[in-house]
């Protein structure tokens, strides 16, 4: 069994047995979606959560192992290994444990403890911290020297510096200091002074304290970009009359001029060394708490965006909006070709409103066009009003999440895709794109563009890369890839291949043809047995002569969908076809030492309904034709919204007016809400009322409740609403009783900024 098994099991509550074969699979190469799918009687069926959480826990296990065997090595070279130290070492569960132990041996700079050991002071240090009742300044005399230490209280300072370091580097009084900075630590901030202006943004943290325990990662991450940006000063620290009263319980035996020498030793080593040692170490612990919760939001929201509804194999016309330089426009095939692209004025004069009407509807018609795909930037809805009114309610016209397209627009890939087009024909196609398949066109950019993280250059870049890796992974492989007109960026991510085995996949297709059958990949260069073993189940390929290579039936296991047919007396074709045909199938009779019940259970969906895409089905939605803008908003208005982005602290929702609106947590629904993914998903379509409107700073609030509790100075808005009612000819809506009375909601969320800038 792996040395790691057990281990893992006492804390997942994983049996031992299913992480060990797990790890085997995984060093042979395997790769988590493979193992999910296709090994299920190895593993006892865990999912892919769980494979995942071995393969990270059994890698932090192995870092662990071999920092151990690092600090072993250093304290044999130094000399100061005892076996009761190493079996310290090799029984620590934590690298702070291992660091504590290694600190009083580890090598390091100049310090006033090494100074005053260099003058010979070690003695008269141990004696004073014995505590016997001894006069310190009776023994001090014996260490005068008068080169080194020439007077008594010279002598009895460094003697002190020696405590200090004793007393900073035991690892027993570090562990409990550790535990009081994490249970009672506060986390407190003040603004540099001067600085009041340029950093208004903070200014929530001008004058800041809360429990570090209960600090939650959002405010964490702003806090510490805050400092970095150098507006606040920052520190974490408990009350310190507990730490240093647990310092003397420790350390102080004894009540004579010793003692009280101890007791300015632990005085002076904690301000000095320990309170900022452990300050460290608890901003370390803190960051990297605030990094994996704010790395889980942004990889589920990315999870979220990949697997939103595709539009599906439909002839697009793309349309990147503009008002001064005009709106690109391109027309694609129901494979994502480029066909045709043009510019179009319809935001100048009306004459070129004219030409631009004609234009649009001249292409729908020799294209086929059925569905408008329009980018959400500046003059998005001005566009979508355009074309409303010029085609009417003929085919689909979808407003698009742009982010990101310029990032595609201006790369390698879109070059390589499109060497003869400018960005603008580029960015137009992969707004077209982005409608047909969602996950097909976003794998070509960098999640970090995307635009659903929070606070994603603050975190660990290492951590938040193999997280989001995780996720596109595992949606690609959870979808499947039509192999014939995957681009090589999908392919790149599909189980067992790479970046290198995708672009010989798609050379082998541009100069043989579309692949007839899975089996005809064994043919790509440097695609081996185990890459096939790999990726052949999630690669599909529709139309072939073998109707299992379009379902997610592994080829390993054809030849047992064949003996069910053999069985049955049919055809392949027959058995996928046919309901009453497949109700005959006893799944038991099959069963054999390699295949089970879950991968047979497995089979059986598939062959019901082979290579379903697991996305929901495709829903049109459309922005309100009352509102364009920031100043359409009035406070009381019911909006449609997509949700683009959740956070620890809300939900960002675009309502069609160039600018997100923020449901906070406490008005996402009539319950309570601990976490906002509970309640909503990225690309959902929602229902928002208008909270509040500041058009200065950009901001809105948004609710999400059945009967929200506007808040108060209506007069103002109540004006407003009458106004804009009578001037669209409607009648002024009747006064809700409710908001006399309603609580005040400032826009008091201090993350809205700084999530929009990364």
């Amino acid at each position: 069994m792996h040395i790691y098994a057990k281990k893992i099991s006492v804390e997942t509550g994983i049996r031992p047995e299913q992480i060990d074969a797990t790890l085997a699979l995984l060093e042979e190469g395997a790769t988590v979606p493979f193992i999910a799918r296709y090994r299920k009687e190895v593993t006892g069926t865990l999912d892919e959560v769980a494979i995942t959480t071995i393969r990270d826990r059994a890698l932090q296990i192995k870092e662990l192992d071999d920092r151990k065997e690092a600090v072993i090595k250093s304290m044999t070279q130094g000399n100061h290994l005892t076996p009761e130290l190493e079996e310290k070492i090799r029984k620590a569960d934590t690298l702070a444990e291992v660091e504590d132990i290694y600190l009083p041996y580890k090598p390091k700079r100049k310090t006033k403890a090494s100074v005053a050991r260099e003058k010979g002071l070690q003695p008269l240090a141990d004696a004073i911290m014995e505590q016997k009742g001894i006069d310190p300044h009776e023994i001090a005399k014996e260490f005068i020297n008068p080169e080194t230490v020439p007077e008594i209280e010279d002598a009895i300072e460094g003697a002190l510096h020696i405590i200090a370091e004793i007393i900073s580097e035991n690892a027993e009084a570090r562990a409990e200091l550790r535990r009081l900075f994490l249970e009672k630590g506060t986390v407190s901030s003040k603004v540099i002074p001067g600085k009041e202006e340029e950093g208004a943004k903070y200014r929530d943290y001008f004058d800041w304290s809360e429990p570090v325990a209960t600090s939650p990662s959002h405010r964490i991450l702003a806090m510490r970009r805050a400092e970095k940006e150098e507006f606040i000063s920052l520190t974490i620290a408990p009350p310190e009359d507990e730490a240093l009263i647990l310092l003397e319980k420790r350390f102080v035996t004894g009540k004579g001029k010793d003692s009280a020498l101890v007791r300015e030793a632990i005085h002076d080593g904690y301000k000095r060394l320990l309170s900022r040692s452990m300050e460290t170490e608890i901003r370390l612990a803190t960051k990297e708490k605030a990094d994996s919760e704010a790395i889980r939001v942004f990889a589920e929201n990315l999870r979220q965006l990949l697997m939103s509804s595709p539009l599906g194999q439909k002839k697009v016309m793309g349309i990147d909006p503009g008002f001064r330089t005009g709106c690109k426009v391109v027309c694609l095939d129901s494979q994502g070709k480029l066909l045709s692209n043009f510019n179009i004025y319809p935001h100048a004069s009306d004459a070129q409103r004219t030409q631009s009407a004609n234009a649009v509807t001249a292409m729908i018609k020799e294209f086929g066009i059925e569905a408008v795909a329009i980018g959400n930037g500046t003059a998005g809805r001005e566009t979508e009003s355009f074309c409303r009114e010029v085609i009417g309610s003929k085919i689909p016209i979808i407003m698009v999440n742009e982010s990101g397209a310029s990032i595609y627009s201006a790369s390698d890939v879109a070059r390589e895709e499109f060497p003869d087009q400018d960005i603008t024909v580029r960015g137009s196609v992969s707004i077209a794109r982005r409608l047909m398949d969602p996950l097909a066109e976003l794998v070509k950019i960098d999640p970090k563009s995307i635009g659903v993280g929070q606070y994603q250059h603050d975190v660990d870049q290492s951590a938040l890369k193999q997280s989001l890796d995780d996720v596109v992974i595992s949606c690609v492989n959870k979808v499947g890839v039509e192999v014939n007109t995957a681009s090589s960026q999908l392919l790149s991510y599909v189980s067992g291949l790479g970046p290198s085995l995708a672009k010989n996949i798609v050379n082998f297709r541009n100069e043989n043809g579309p692949f007839k059958a899975r089996e005809a990949l064994k043919k790509v260069p440097r695609l081996g047995p185990k890459a096939f073993e790999q990726a052949a189940g999630f690669l599909r390929v529709r139309g072939g002569k073998n109707p299992l290579d379009e379902s997610a039936v592994h080829p390993e296991s054809y030849h047992i969908v064949m003996k069910m047919a053999e069985d049955l007396g049919c055809g392949l074709s027959d058995l996928m076809k046919n309901d009453e045909i497949r109700s005959k199938i006893q799944i038991k009779n099959y069963v054999t030492d390699k295949t089970g019940l879950p991968t047979l259970t497995d089979i059986m969906s598939e062959l019901a309904k082979p290579g379903r895409d697991p996305r929901e089905s495709f829903e049109t939605f459309a922005f309100s034709e009352d509102v364009h803008k920031m100043s359409d908003l009035v406070p009381g208005m019911k909006l449609p919204g997509i949700v683009t982005n959740i956070t620890a602290f809300g939900v960002f929702v675009d309502i069609g007016v160039h600018q997100d609106g923020l449901v906070h947590i406490s008005e996402l629904a009539d319950k309570f809400v601990k976490n906002p993914a509970d309640v909503v998903k990225v690309h959902q379509k929602v229902k928002v009322t208008v909270m509040e409107v500041d058009e200065k700073r950009k901001r809105i609030s948004l609710s999400m409740k059945s009967a929200p509790e506007m808040p108060d100075n209506s007069a103002a808005r109540e004006q407003k609403t009458e106004s804009k009612h009578i001037q669209k000819g409607k009648p002024a809506p009747k006064k809700d009783a409710k908001n006399d009375n309603s609580k005040n909601t400032p826009f008091n969320n201090p993350f809205a900024d700084l999530l929009k800038k990364g």
